[in-house]
């Protein structure tokens, strides 16, 4: 059976940190589902300046955890931090979490599973200015492209996007083949 993966972004991702995993799932035999706040599309931030749109494919009030495998969460500055936000997000993250799937969050993404409250106890990694907010979260923060603890993935910034999507992809066809 093919393993489906929400992906939730909006304006302002970080396009490598979507695009390229994104990709990666793909080509490994995944459905990918765009999640964002609104339908339409959104708008990417490539490195220093707007970058590519991408098709939403469904909003956060038209999905239900129980029909995906995982859930990626790029980065980009103003991605996650206007995600947080939004408490159907944070739930949706919550229930991923509850669920026991995978959840793979990169760069400033781990704000999101700060949010909810995930953090605490675990080993996760994210781009530098986040470190902090993930140590006060209770986290145990390393500096390595993939942190690995339990269902959550996390990574640093696009170089680590091919460990990080492999990390990913491995734990969701593990995950998904244990009885439930």
């Amino acid at each position: 059976m093919t393993k489906r993966i929400m992906i939730i972004a909006t304006d302002g991702f970080e396009q490598s940190e979507l695009l390229d995993p994104k990709s990666n799932l793909e080509n490994a035999g995944f459905e990918t589902t765009v999640v964002s706040l609104e339908e339409g599309e959104i708008k990417g931030w490539d490195q220093k300046d707007w970058g590519k749109s991408v098709s939403v494919d469904k909003t956060v009030d038209d999905v239900s955890v129980s029909d995906f495998d995982g859930l990626l969460l790029p980065g980009g500055q103003m991605n996650p931090d206007i995600l947080r936000m939004n408490n159907k997000v944070i739930d949706l993250v919550r229930e991923f979490d509850r669920a026991g799937k995978p959840i793979a969050a990169i760069c400033h993404a781990p704000w999101l599973l700060i949010e909810a409250g995930l953090v605490s106890g675990k080993t996760v990694t994210s781009w530098p200015s986040v470190r902090t907010d993930l140590k006060n979260a209770g986290g145990n923060v390393v500096d390595q492209e993939v942190a690995e603890d339990g269902n959550l993935i996390t990574s640093r910034n696009p170089d680590d996007i091919p460990a990080f999507s492999k990390a990913f992809i491995s734990k969701v066809k593990e995950m998904a083949s244990q009885p439930a």
